[in-house]
């Protein structure tokens, strides 16, 4: 039976593995369709634009702009001892909506269209997940 309050651990796939892999290195990585010249997110084994399976790793800024944002008061299993947190929908620079933990400021201190950057927070397992903090 697994720990109470353990967060959970990425359990990558064949497809997802580069990403997850580079995220214990700090590094974000998107998918991105050279024939449609877009990224995507989440990782899938084919573009979302051309349908072609080529698709390249390449590392993202993490820069992005807050669209969205919900105050998190009853939370999914593994995350109790971080409640209250902020959830955010990101906009990244490379053209891709990104749902992770806002850390670094409250509910009301998160305003629409600040600018905020990626961050990573350490797992139990080594892996990394990441996250998003204001910047500044």
């Amino acid at each position: 039976m697994a720990e109470a309050n353990k967060r959970p651990v990425p359990v990558p796939s064949h497809t997802s593995k580069p990403f997850w892999e580079a995220g214990k290195r700090g590094k974000f990585l998107l998918q991105y369709d050279s024939v449609a010249k877009k990224y995507q997110f989440f990782p899938r084994p084919v573009s979302i634009y051309s349908g072609s399976d080529k698709l390249e790793w390449r590392e993202a800024s993490g820069r992005g702009t807050l669209v969205a944002r919900t105050n998190v008061q009853v939370p999914h299993r593994g995350f109790e001892k971080l409640v209250p947190f902020v959830l955010a929908a990101v906009n990244l620079e490379e053209g891709v909506r990104v749902v992770a933990r806002l850390i670094g400021v409250s509910y009301d201190q998160a305003k629409h269209g600040m600018k905020v950057r990626i961050c990573w927070e350490e797992l139990s397992d080594g892996s990394r997940m990441f996250a998003f903090e204001p910047d500044m």
